[in-house]
């Protein structure tokens, strides 16, 4: 049962229970007429006040799912007519969750009570520790809550954010506001760094976005081939990824580099030069906190190349520090183990390798980048010369100068000197310092046959045995550095015997093959000269072979050509049928977990509807309780009223509400006579005081004003006089100028006097004469208009006489043959008789020409006539 019969009731209702402090009862009522089916006409002036009210006690009571349900029947209310006025509620309402959860972190902090650290996931209202402290104390959580100040209020905000995303997604008409909601929701998330609301929110923006594609057919749904909608995604997922790099969450900051990546193929041209930039960058600093230097240098290589073709404003400092740090990303860069072209044939790493290529995607390349194109692509650009200058020989001492006794040294002290000047390029020192290491072993490998290490250790002022050895050594397992170390004699021993060596040259610096590969390519040279002299010996052999070994293969493919054939259409029928069952499996496969979302859709539907259900019995009871209870309470109120009418209310000031209605009606008119009487006598009291007192006044006053007031009229007759004199002498003079301009005005106008009735009896007379010109002519024009239409009607009247005429002859015609030779006289004679012509013959005559019907008239008449 509601309590109102239209919105301006409802929203009356609740008001007046917000006055008594009953707030539950006024979110019913507004609750009410949201969803009811005859209230659904849109009214801007009624409906906008009642959802803001709405939303405020929402926000008051921390009733996160109402404010939902109430900005879900409001959305179908606005939807088609009125989107501002949605869009203007969901930012007022989020603004005032926002300002509470402020206050109650001020407050928070004010009184040193905050408590988010031990909240580790804001949907899960038991924790274990909570169970176990209403378990171990009598303290229930309601208690427990109420001591905590922040927390209730971060929670309801919370649900506020995914309340408005889950109300806003796929819709055009809100894709604005809904990329802006989901910024804020970010925002607080940085703000009061939850973690775990932070992977929520990004999936469930992911979540949408792949409604958004699945469901685009829909009406209202975002189009993502409009450039306007896709940058503002964009801009949301750039944003997201900013905050995800903030607040530590690499995982999720590799999903949002995944999901920008999808957005970017779905797009059909590219991005904003700025947004692509800033994109490029954000992705360097996540590889670098993944320590991938290859693909962090990649990415500032891109970063980089953006910069200098886009933005013409960069200064040289600007320029030097990127180009900086593309140099010692990249030389960063661990050296990679080298591989035959068999080894890279039968690797069997494809993880690793999709891998690469799913992050050589999200740079936009076609192939995975390596360290030698990347060296190649800084040489290309001419980086190295771009640099700082305490950076520029770096790049010429580790890839180009074959210097091993002084390479290390001179890349410890650069890198001593840079970590001073610029201490941001200090994190890539380390991994520059083990490049270095490599690059002075592979030197020496190709100088030394064996050295001691502790000569070594002496060339690389920066490392101790140890960790030179744990460095070497997994180069020198995949046989990248060819060296052997003998703990005995204490010494690296370098090249390695041939059946172990391998194929390719290592990169950087090279002044000799090693011995390994001299050997290999000795016996290689042989062969080619062994096989050249047999050639010149005996040329016919050579044919001869060539000749057999052909007829060999003839006769070999003849006999298995119809039995490869066979199975090359097996194989291909099989690979036919394979392929039908794997895509019929695929597609039974989809059909089944389409029916089982839809059937989990359907119960999680159902479920909806039942707690819906619960939930409107529930409010229901409760209603109707609140209401009969509020009859019986309105119906003593109504009783006090009438006593307060009566009696007035001074008698019963100081009573509660609660009091007043537990009181019997004899004892509250026995208080209201009470007071009446006590208030009798104080009046009567009062007034004799307050008569006695006005006669003293008004007699004192009387003698003290009496001779004032003489001195006053005295006083203003005489100022009156004066002011008269002055005005009368004033208007004298006005007149006597106004007599004398006047005069002056009409000596001039008279002047003219002759001129203007000159003036005036031409004018007259050209009137006359022209109206009179104008009545002439129109009786003209009526005379001949007249003479037309009388010649008109003339002629009219003729052919109607004429018509007449000849259907009379007509008639007589066929009369005179159809009346037989013989004819009662009787019986013809009364036909033929004019109207009051008697019988005078009795002959049959035909009509005389004269008779033309009893209407006609004769011609003579006719021309009388006119």
């Amino acid at each position: 049962m509601v309590y109102f019969q239209n919105p301006e009731n409802a929203l009356k209702r609740a008001k007046e229970f917000i006055e008594v402090n009953k707030k539950n009862d006024a979110l019913d009522t507004l609750h009410e007429v949201l969803r009811m089916r005859r209230h659904r006409q849109y009214q801007h002036d009624l409906h906008e006040p009642i959802i803001t009210l709405y939303l405020s006690l929402c926000v008051e009571l921390k009733k996160g799912h109402a404010a939902k349900e109430g900005l879900y029947q409001y959305k179908i209310l606005t939807q088609n007519t009125d989107i501002n006025s949605l869009e203007k509620v969901i930012r007022r309402f989020v603004q005032t969750a926002e300002n509470r959860a402020e206050e109650a972190s001020k407050e928070a902090k004010a009184s040193k009570t905050d408590g988010m650290d031990d909240v580790d996931d804001l949907d899960m209202l038991y924790t274990p520790e909570s169970l176990m402290l209403k378990t171990v104390s009598g303290e229930d959580d309601q208690d427990r809550a109420d001591r905590t100040v922040l927390t209730p209020w971060v929670k309801f905000l919370w649900e506020v954010y995914r309340h408005v995303l889950d109300i806003l997604k796929n819709n055009n008409k809100v894709e604005k506001l809904y990329q802006d909601m989901a910024q804020l929701a970010f925002t607080f998330c940085i703000k009061y760094e939850r973690k775990t609301e932070f992977r929520k929110l990004s999936d469930s923006v992911r979540n949408h976005l792949n409604l958004i594609i699945k469901h685009s057919h829909q009406t209202n749904s975002i189009n993502l081939n409009d450039p306007v909608s896709l940058q503002l995604h964009l801009d949301t997922r750039l944003y997201q990824l900013d905050c995800a790099i903030k607040i530590s969450l690499w995982q999720e900051a590799i999903k949002t580099i995944n999901d920008i990546h999808s957005l970017m193929l779905l797009s059909k041209k590219k991005p904003k030069p700025q947004a692509l930039a800033n994109y490029y960058k954000k992705q360097a600093l996540v590889f670098s906190k993944a320590n991938n230097r290859l693909f962090e240098a990649c990415a500032l290589m891109k970063h980089y190349q953006l910069v200098f073709d886009q933005k013409k404003t960069a200064t040289v400092q600007e320029k030097q520090m990127l180009a900086s740090g593309v140099l010692m990303a990249t030389l960063a860069i661990p050296l990679p183990a080298s591989m035959s072209e068999n080894e890279k044939y039968l690797d069997l790493q494809n993880s690793t390798k999709d891998k690469n290529m799913t992050l050589a995607s999200y740079l936009d390349l076609q192939h995975a980048p390596t360290r030698e194109t990347l060296i190649a692509d800084i040489v290309k650009h001419g980086i190295p010369a771009k640099v700082y200058p305490e950076l520029q020989p770096l790049f010429k001492i580790l890839e180009v100068d074959f210097q091993p006794l002084k390479l290390c040294g001179l890349v410890d002290t650069m890198l001593n000197q840079v970590e001073k000047v610029h201490p941001d390029l200090g994190c890539y020192s380390g991994d520059v310092r083990k490049v270095a290491v490599l690059r002075l072993m592979r030197q020496l490998a190709q100088v030394y046959d064996k050295i001691s290490i502790s000569k070594v250790v002496s060339l690389i002022p920066y490392i101790e045995p140890l960790e030179l050895e744990l460095l070497i050594i997994e180069p020198a397992k995949t046989l990248d550095l060819q060296l052997r170390i003998d703990h005995a004699t204490q010494t690296f021993i370098f090249g390695s015997t041939i059946q172990y060596q391998r194929e390719e040259t290592t990169s950087g610096p090279t002044v000799q093959q090693m011995p390994s590969e001299m050997f290999r390519n000795q016996l290689v040279m042989l062969y080619n000269a062994l096989n050249k002299s047999v050639d010149l010996i005996s040329p016919a052999m050579k044919l001869q072979a060539k000749d057999a070994l052909r007829h060999d293969s003839i006769s070999v493919y003849m006999k298995s050509a119809k039995r490869d054939q066979m199975n090359m259409i097996k194989r291909k029928e099989m690979i036919e049928h394979r392929k039908e069952y794997y895509e019929n499996l695929n597609t039974e496969k989809e059909r089944a977990e389409l029916q089982e979302r839809e059937k989990s859709r359907r119960e999680a539907e159902k479920a909806e509807t039942k707690r819906r259900d619960e939930e409107e019995k529930r409010r229901t009871e409760e209603r109707s309780a609140r209401e009969e209870k509020h009859k019986d309470k309105l119906l003593k109120m109504e009783k006090v009223k009438k006593l307060m009418e009566h009696l007035g209310e001074k008698p019963f000031e100081g009573l509660t509400e609660e009091e007043l209605l537990s009181m019997e009606e004899e004892e509250l008119m026995a208080r209201g006579i009470e007071h009446m009487n006590k208030e009798k006598g104080d009046l009567k009291h009062k007034m004799k005081q307050v008569e006695k007192k006005l006669d003293y006044y008004t007699r004192a006053q009387r003698l003290v004003e009496i001779p004032l007031l003489k001195d006053e009229w005295e006083k203003s007759q005489e100022d009156d006089k004066i002011w008269w004199q002055e005005k009368e002498a004033a208007r004298i003079e006005m007149a006597i100028k106004k007599r004398e301009h006047d005069i002056t005005t009409r000596k001039r106008l008279l002047r003219m006097k002759d001129d203007k009735d000159a003036f005036v009896a031409s004018i007259v007379s050209q009137r006359e004469k022209q109206h009179q010109e104008e009545v002439e002519k129109f009786e003209a024009e009526l005379a001949k208009v007249r003479e037309e239409r009388k010649e008109a009607k003339k002629q009219e009247i003729l052919r109607t006489l004429a018509d007449k005429r000849q259907k009379e002859q007509l008639n007589v015609k066929a009369w005179d043959r159809e009346v037989p030779p013989k004819v009662e006289m009787a019986e013809v004679r009364p036909l033929l008789l004019a109207p009051g012509e008697t019988e005078r013959s009795t002959t049959v005559s035909p009509p005389s020409p004269r008779l033309r019907g009893l209407t006609g008239l004769p011609i003579d008449a006719v021309n009388l006539f006119f």
